[in-house]
């Protein structure tokens, strides 16, 4: 595992399983709620990987990632169905036993009133759990997910992920949050932005400087630009030195738009 110091953020890897994702039959959305998630607590997400369900696939990925990145989150692959693979390949990444376990099976009856006989073989293997996991609560439908040293094991339901989500913040080291600002210039095409952007991104190394151009001519079109960072005299400084030096840009644009502009983006 990745050791870090304590004024470094920890670092965070996502792994989406699932033949239904790849196939494009499924739109993931979890990528985006864990991204936020992470971004609050201040652990830095850097690297999504998707696979299949199979075995060596998901176990040669979790290896490598789990070895590379203080947190590992998984998502899918644990319900009741054949293809429901993570939990086994979990446990033969980590070269551990699985079997039911008693906690997750009781939080399963519990779901169905206490009476074993509303469980079929199907539901109980969603209380298999590796050896030496903790449980991590299902808020919304009972089934568990678990957490194994720095990985933990999600549902891929959306819902259901995100309701997991708030039984980890205690769990992870938190590190300081990146803050942002963002400016619209509307008619600014990307390529007469990309000037300062590289300026500004010589003069200030550790701030994250990107272009993002939204719409299509001849319908409103522009250029998003957004200045991220975790110094906030660096951030606030640069975003003047932006500020500033659009005027031009936005004068620039205007022989061809007239009705070019930019404002800062709040919120």
């Amino acid at each position: 595992m990745t050791v870090k110091t304590e004024d470094e953020n920890p670092t965070a890897a996502v792994m989406i399983i699932g033949d239904e994702i790849l196939s494009g039959r499924t739109q993931d959305t979890n990528v985006n709620t864990i991204a936020k998630f992470l971004g609050a607590l201040g652990v830095d997400l850097v690297e999504v990987r998707m696979v299949h369900d199979v075995e060596a696939q998901v176990v040669r990925t979790l290896n490598e990632l789990r070895t590379s990145v203080d947190y590992v989150f998984t998502t899918g692959g644990i319900g009741p169905t054949h293809d429901d693979i993570t939990a086994d390949c979990v446990a033969n990444a980590f070269g551990v036993g699985i079997d039911e376990r008693q906690d997750a099976l009781d939080i399963l009856l519990a779901r169905y009133g206490g009476d074993a006989n509303l469980l079929n073989p199907n539901s109980r293997r969603m209380a298999r759990i590796p050896d030496g996991a903790s449980l991590i609560v299902n808020p919304v439908s009972g089934a568990p997910g678990f957490q194994l040293e720095n990985v933990f094991v999600m549902a891929g339901v959306p819902r259901i992920m995100a309701g997991m989500l708030n039984d980890l913040p205690h769990r992870l080291r938190h590190g300081q949050q990146v803050q942002s600002r963002t400016v619209k210039a509307t008619y600014v095409p990307e390529s007469l932005a990309a000037d300062i952007l590289k300026s500004l991104d010589a003069q200030y190394p550790d701030l994250s400087l990107g272009s993002y151009p939204f719409g299509i001519y001849p319908e409103e079109f522009g250029t998003q630009l957004v200045i991220r960072g975790r110094n906030a005299d660096d951030l606030d400084a640069a975003f003047a030195a932006l500020l500033a030096g659009l005027p031009p840009i936005v004068a620039q644009a205007r022989q061809r738009y007239p009705d070019a502009r930019f404002e800062e983006v709040v919120g």
